[in-house]
């Protein structure tokens, strides 16, 4: 693995960045995409090197054609290899709309990042993928597709694509030795929500079986192991890391 490059999107933070991070230490070469924070994304880009491993930040829009061609070429020059893992975390706004309210666009606001941005990035990497005849394809969903919040269609919807999505990658690549899988985090904390505490979720741990909220790396360690090779005969699987919350679609 230590020859393989990964790309993560949405790496300056959170769970993004935890999943850059462990893939370094898993001797990979990360690719640290990011959109605006370009010093956050430098800043971990830096630790990783600090701490023996290789890695380069590189901003890009993932919804636009134009910048993922930009960042797949940028990351080939700067490796002087092709990209071999491919981690579609990136998203932006959430925001919790009623029926009422919510609109067309909200909804595509949504899909520009679950579908859209891992459809193009996809389909610039997928040729070197088939060439060398091995690739990982991980997507990051959400547990919200079988708990179904209200006032929430819009993200619901658009993360429940990703679950089609994967099965249908996974048939078509399946004879490239390229596997698609997806992880769907429970609740998971990090900047954007605030300060979140296990005492202030407490009716979210109500239903959680280990009665606790997740961390980053627990969504970091499943996807590096799907990135590993004890995962090349998994593929096509929707895998929930939410400790319980729900039990799979």
């Amino acid at each position: 693995m230590k020859s393989k490059v990964a790309l993560v999107t949405g790496a300056s933070r959170g769970i993004g960045k935890s999943m850059a991070i462990k893939l370094a230490e898993d001797g990979l070469k990360v690719v640290v995409n990011y959109n605006s924070n370009r010093e956050k994304a430098e800043s971990i880009v830096y630790d990783i090197q600090h701490s023996g491993g290789e890695a380069i930040a590189i901003q890009a829009d993932v919804t636009s054609e134009d910048d993922v061609k930009k960042l797949v070429s940028r990351s080939q020059e700067a490796f002087g290899q092709t990209i071999d893992i491919l981690v579609n975390n990136a998203t932006g706004p959430q925001p919790e709309l009623s029926l009422e309210n919510v609109s067309w666009e909200d909804y595509l606001d949504q899909l520009h990042f679950t579908a859209k941005a891992p459809l193009l990035l996809l389909k610039e990497i997928m040729p070197s993928m088939k060439e060398k005849q091995w690739g990982r394809v991980i997507n990051i969903g959400s547990e919200v597709i079988e708990i179904g919040n209200p006032e929430f269609s819009n993200y619901v919807t658009a993360k429940s694509a990703v679950v089609g999505m994967t099965r249908s990658w996974a048939n078509e690549l399946g004879t490239h030795n390229i596997t698609v899988n997806a992880v769907h985090p429970g609740f998971t904390p990090v900047e954007r929500h605030g300060e979140v505490t296990e005492e202030n979720a407490r009716g979210y741990l109500k239903g959680v079986p280990l009665n606790r909220l997740g961390k980053p790396d627990d969504i970091a360690n499943m996807v590096c192991f799907l990135a590993s090779e004890e995962a090349g005969f998994i593929t096509g699987q929707n895998i929930n890391v939410n400790g319980g919350n729900t039990f799979g679609v």
